[in-house]
């Protein structure tokens, strides 16, 4: 089973859950907040129709809601053109995308075609994502400990604090953090949920591996 989302995946999901973006065509720049959505492989944005048949970029920056100490979880570059778009509006269309995310490779920049963005599935838990993890972090600080006793002891070594960092359809990711570093590991569930309503079933999962561990920190 992946643990992983595809980088379209994941940049579907990250433009479904972002509240803000950059827009940026020549001449202009915009901070859309709460101004797009998206379309199959169109990006809807709430912008002037004077701009319609011009280049133009979209940047976003995935931040994690948590307060681990380096909070940027990913970074999107959108390329491509404005659009009249059917339904009316102004649509970007898209011809490149490039995705910034740790979980592919440390510092890697990882292309997403756009017909693979366009069939991409965004994940059931990028609306909620959060708010889940503000809950776990905040409300259940037991069940984050309990968590960590699936990670490798080796792992622990040093640590100074366990932060909820990541949950999508696969599973939950704890950050570790040390004096001068942090560390995410990913804790997968049996299999990949399908619906919000899913979360709370999915991850009794880990914590019963949980329990049955012998290992702390």
């Amino acid at each position: 089973m992946s643990k992983l989302p595809t980088p379209a995946e994941r940049l579907r999901s990250l433009l479904a859950a972002a509240g803000s973006l950059t827009l940026l065509v020549p001449g202009h720049r915009w901070d859309l907040v709460g101004a797009h959505r998206v379309e199959g492989g169109r990006i809807l944005l709430d912008v002037p129709p004077q701009h319609i048949d011009t280049a133009a970029v979209l940047e976003l920056t995935d931040v994690a809601p948590t307060p681990v100490r380096s909070r940027v979880r990913a970074k999107a570059v959108l390329g491509g053109w404005l659009a009249a778009h059917p339904g009316g509006g102004v649509a970007l269309e898209l011809a490149e995308a490039a995705l910034q995310d740790p979980a592919y490779g440390r510092d890697a920049e990882v292309a997403v075609d756009p017909d693979e963005f366009a069939a991409a599935a965004t994940d059931p838990l990028a609306h909620v994502e959060a708010e889940l993890l503000c809950h776990l972090s905040d409300a259940h600080p037991d069940a984050v400990d309990r968590l960590a006793r699936l990670v490798p002891p080796h792992h622990l070594h040093g640590v100074g604090r366990i932060v909820p960092v990541r949950l999508n359809r696969y599973g939950v990711v704890l950050r570790l953090e040390f004096a001068g570093r942090a560390r995410d590991v990913r804790l997968p569930f049996l299999s990949p949920l399908d619906r919000p309503e899913e979360a709370g079933d999915r991850m009794q999962e880990p914590y019963a591996r949980a329990r049955c561990c012998h290992g702390g920190h």
